[in-house]
Formats: C-alpha cells, structure tokens, sequence
C-alpha cells in the first residue's frame, strides 16, 4: 500500500498524458550511466554501447552490499564469479575509454575490504595487458586498521546506531575485518586529479552517481536523489527482466531517468518505489554528510519510458560521518537438509523437535563432551517459519510436507561435523507416542546428509564515526597503466 502522501505526488503515466521535453530545464546538464545494480550481475552489452554513445558523462557502478551478509567482508573473499566481473568490468573500460569519460566502481568486490579491493585491481591490470589500454586509476582503500579505529573508540569518536552490538576495544581486537563506508568527497578528489577509472572499497551505493554531478556543480538534493534512482541499475524500471542499464540526466532542477534499453520503461510509480527501496524511512535517506528529504518530490511521466523528478531538499548533518561496518568469525557450520512428510510428525513438530533437542543434547555430552557454549543447534522449518522465524505471524501448516534444516554452528569445523551425525541420525528415529518399533521420520536429498559449510562471520558494528575530514580513513593509491 502506497501512503496517500506519496500517491498525490506520482503522476502516472495511465492517468496522464506524458509531459514533453519543453518541461526540462535549460542550462549545466550531468548524464549519468549505471551498467548495472552489481558488476558481478552483468548488463546488455547493447544497452551499455548506446547509453554512452547518447552522451554520458561517466559510467557508474556499484559492486557489493550488506545484503549477502557478513561473510564476504569476514572471509574476505569475493562474491565473484571472476571471470563475470572481468567480462563486465572491460565492457565498461571499453565504452568509457573510447569516450573519455570516467568510470567509477564502488564496493569493490562486494565487501570492500582491502582484498576485494586488490583482487578488483588485479583484473584492471589484467585487462589493461590484454587490451594494450593505458590510462590512469585511482583505488581507495577503505579497510580501517584495528589501531586507528582503537584510537578513535578511545577519543570518543565512535557512535552507535540502532539497533548496535557491543562495541569496544575487544571486539576491535578480536573481529576480522572494518570498513568505513565512503562518501561522495574521496571520490570527487580522485577524479579531480584526472583519474580516468576510481576503483572504491567499501562505498555508498549513491556516491558512486553523485561524485561527479556535486563536482561540477548540480546540487545535492539533485544528485544524490538521482544516484539512489540509479545505484541498482535497471532495478527502478517497472518489470525489470534481467539486469541492465540505466541512464539519468541530471539539472539543477532535478534529474530525468530512461533506461537505454527499448525493452524497458521506467514508470512513476517504478521510480518511486526505488526511492523507498531498502530505507528504515521512506522519505529521510541517511548518507554520509547529510539526509536526503524526499517528503515533497514529484514523478511525472515525461514519455512512455522517462520520467522527471523534482522536488527533493538536502539537509547537511551537523557533523559529517561514515558508516562502520566490521565482521568477527562467529564459529564453523555444518548442515543436514531434511524432509518431514509424516502427519503424525507433523502434527506435534514442536514437541518432537523440543524432545529432539533435549536427547542429542545428553548424546553430546555423553559422546564429545564438548565445553561450555562451544556449539549451536538450531532447527530451520521450511513450510512454516523458515523464513522470519521467531517473528512469523501465521504458524499454521497448511501443507502435506515441510523441509527441515539442522544447523550447527561450533567453536571448529571438526567439532560441528562430529555433532551432526549425533542430531540427524537420532532424529532419523526419534519417536513420538502414536508409534512402536522403530521408525524412520527424515527423507535425506543427498548422500552423506551432512554438508560442512565452513567458516560463519557476524556483523560486530553498526556504528558511525565522527569526522573532520570525510576523507581521513581512506586511502588513494594511484597507478599509471
């Protein structure tokens, strides 16, 4: 459901006859181009070719998130696959090469750490040796060194957001990896000093798009409203089939957004849903440096495909900050996939689970005798909770069958794969009063049931930090290919 505020300010375009270009304002004109909502996804060579051949002033795109969870910046390993961000990661090289214009990358491979950064970079110069290309790129390093945050946690300069885990000088000590989350300031100072590709650690998703139009002289409400409209690609079309391209030309008034495939649209309504996509407040956007206030902006149709928006106030925050984000190692997982089709079972699944638990938790003790919190076990019902868990409204099963996923998370991977054959195969047999003899209550997909999963990381930060320089934590390295 739309909020009634929100539906007066979209013109559609089924209720509306689509405004002319006589509506877009004359005068400096930024014409940005997202490839796509993450490198690693790929876009329409096609469509990229033809937004830059209509005049783009640079490329944007952005390559990592929180969404996938902590692991990525915990392990440090990309998201990949390698030789995908190599295909799409020389098609924009290609087309902005050949342009002139700069290409800007942001949270590079995914995470943003330092080796998501160099394994970025490692491709460019990969790239750069095959193609014979020669140019200049700046890298910024994001990783923030356990001693630096240390000092800043001791001065005070470290605030919590909300909701936010302990955070002091232990969990500094003990986690594996921060970043601090960039903004638009160390990416226009790259770009200052001529750099033809900014290859960013960890970085807003709207930086990446507003750098350059704040650079040269659009305003903030501008330009950071277009790059939220464009930080997901082609993802603020109305049916989005694949992931492609987006294009926005960007004024002092306001921006207008048009994806250069024919095949996609964007609608009013499409448009402002990005605007609310991923937001704690549909119309406040918190970045670093200030809020987005969307409260009064219009959509309007400008044809079957474009669409204007106005109306967006930037408010400065009265002390600049980024945003930390740390990953500490939470233990090893190991996991058995199971199905419960038995109505009996299924029946009474809480109290054959909660009896389940109680008899492999005495056969682990009695079997490994592990110590004190040293494992996890948890029971993942797919068909009833699986997927909001303790905070699902509707528990009832309507189903003949659910999956069952049994997760133990320990203090090592031995110890994980030692306790999984002690649950599945006692809950293979466990009963329940309606039966006996023995019975069999699991079907197993796969031979062993067991999958060892590895290494399991959890966010430690969900803080600020207060800077007087918004470029002090980060790091540019420049190199001349």
């Amino acid at each position: 459901m739309w909020p009634s505020s929100f539906k007066d300010r979209i013109t559609l375009s089924a209720d509306a006859e689509p405004h002319g270009d006589s509506l877009k304002p004359a005068g400096k004109t930024i014409r940005a181009v997202a490839a796509t909502g993450n490198l690693s996804t790929g876009f329409r060579e096609e469509s990229l070719v033809r937004a830059v051949n209509e005049g783009a002033d640079f490329v944007g795109c952005d390559a990592g998130s929180t969404d996938s969870g902590p692991y990525y910046l915990g392990s440090g390993n990309p998201r990949g696959p390698r030789q995908g961000v190599k295909r799409n990661l020389g098609l924009i090289l290609r087309e902005t090469l050949r342009a002139g214009i700069p290409a800007i990358i942001g949270t590079a491979g995914h995470a943003g750490g330092r080796p998501h950064l160099e394994w970025t970079v490692d491709i460019v110069r990969e790239l750069a040796r095959e193609k014979d290309w020669h140019f200049r790129f700046a890298s910024i390093d994001s990783e923030i060194e356990p001693a630096i945050l240390g000092d800043a946690f001791r001065r005070d300069e470290i605030k919590p957001l909300s909701p936010a885990p302990l955070f002091n000088e232990e969990v500094i000590r003990q986690s594996q990896r921060f970043v601090a989350m960039m903004g638009i300031e160390p990416i226009q100072a790259a770009l200052a000093d001529g750099a033809k590709l900014v290859i960013a650690g960890r970085c807003s998703d709207v930086a990446i798009y507003a750098a350059l139009p704040v650079l040269r002289g659009i305003p903030k409400h501008v330009a950071f409203h277009a790059g939220k409209i464009l930080e997901c690609g082609a993802a603020s079309v109305a049916q989005r089939l694949y992931p492609d391209c987006l294009a926005a030309e960007l004024d002092e008034h306001g921006f207008t957004v048009e994806p250069p495939n024919p095949e996609l649209r964007c609608t009013p309504q499409s448009v402002a849903a990005h605007t609310l996509y991923e937001n704690a407040d549909p119309y406040m956007l918190t970045e670093p440096g200030g809020i987005l206030d969307t409260t009064a902006a219009q959509y309007q149709a400008m044809s079957e495909r474009a669409v204007r928006v106005e109306g967006g106030l930037f408010v400065p925050a009265k002390k600049y900050t980024v945003r930390i984000e740390g990953a500490s190692l939470a233990g090893y997982r190991s996991i058995v996939i199971a199905g419960i089709r038995d109505p009996l079972i299924l029946k009474q699944l809480d109290s054959f689970l909660s009896s389940l638990r109680s008899t492999v938790e005495r056969k682990i003790a009695d079997n490994l005798a592990p110590p004190a919190g040293a494992y996890l076990l948890n029971f993942r019902v797919y068909g009833r909770d699986g997927t909001l868990g303790a905070s699902e409204t509707d528990l009832k099963m309507e189903g003949h069958e659910v999956g069952l996923i049994i997760d133990v998370v320990a203090s090592s991977q031995s110890l994980a794969s030692d306790i999984l054959p002690l649950v599945w195969h006692s809950g293979l047999h466990h009963p329940i009063p309606e039966y006996q003899g023995l019975i069999s209550n699991f079907a197993f997909p796969f031979s062993p049931p067991g999958i060892d999963v590895g290494p399991v990381y959890r966010f430690c930060a969900n803080h600020v930090w207060e800077l007087d320089d918004p470029c002090k934590p980060f790091r540019t390295t420049w190199e001349e290919l």
